[in-house]
């Protein structure tokens, strides 16, 4: 009886133990997809600030040929 009690008792172990790993994989996967998600925005932001920078381009390109400064 004493080899099954022992038996039992890893098992309750190791029962114990996936829970943690599979809590712990619960939160690095939660704060992956806070990762994922602001690098998105970050994206998203990236390209909308290259096409401000590109209108502006735009811009500056009109007026430099209203005033003949083009080279």
């Amino acid at each position: 009886m004493a080899g099954l009690e022992l038996v039992l008792d890893m098992l309750r172990r190791l029962q114990s133990d996936m829970r943690e790993v599979k809590e712990t994989l619960r939160e690095h996967t939660r704060r992956l997809g806070h990762i994922e998600h602001n690098t998105a925005q970050q994206m998203v932001a990236n390209a909308e600030q290259s096409d401000r920078i590109d209108r502006l381009s735009e811009r500056f390109g009109r007026i430099e040929g209203r005033l003949d400064l083009r080279e």
